[in-house]
């Protein structure tokens, strides 16, 4: 019983962690697109209320609660290509996540040199690592 409720919350917090990868780009895509500063500040603060207060929860839940559920058979799990496959687009999730930190950063010290269209194609590599990881862990095809 223990696996399914952990389980069950890893994939709640996994589709919260998802929401924020999905929405902070395209907040940059538009923040880019700002031309006042009024619009530039207000990016700025939902930007940061959605890596902070979102994203890093999030994450942290979808990581801990994953690596709980590891835990509970890692014999089994560890002896799966797909699984390593998995991890592997986790990490890079992680990675992306600190990338989007850095665009912020960027962009609160008014500091950003990059246009809409690049955030747009940025936009698109969470939803990649998303196919490939759902498709993974249903499919397993090795």
């Amino acid at each position: 019983m223990l696996y399914l409720w952990l389980k069950a919350f890893h994939i709640i917090a996994m589709v919260c962690w998802f929401a924020g990868l999905f929405y902070l780009p395209r907040l940059f895509v538009y923040h880019a697109m700002s031309t006042d500063e009024v619009s530039r500040e207000r990016f700025c603060i939902m930007e940061r209320k959605l890596y902070r207060g979102i994203m890093w929860p999030s994450l942290i839940l979808t990581v801990g609660l994953g690596l709980w559920l590891l835990s509970l058979n890692p014999s089994y799990y560890f002896s799966q290509g797909w699984m390593h496959a998995k991890l592997s687009l986790v990490a890079l999730l992680v990675v992306y996540q600190f990338m989007c930190g850095a665009q912020l950063k960027a962009f609160a010290r008014g500091e950003n040199q990059r246009g809409h269209v690049f955030y747009r194609w940025f936009n698109e590599a969470p939803v990649l690592a998303l196919l490939g990881i759902v498709i993974l862990v249903v499919v397993r095809p090795f």
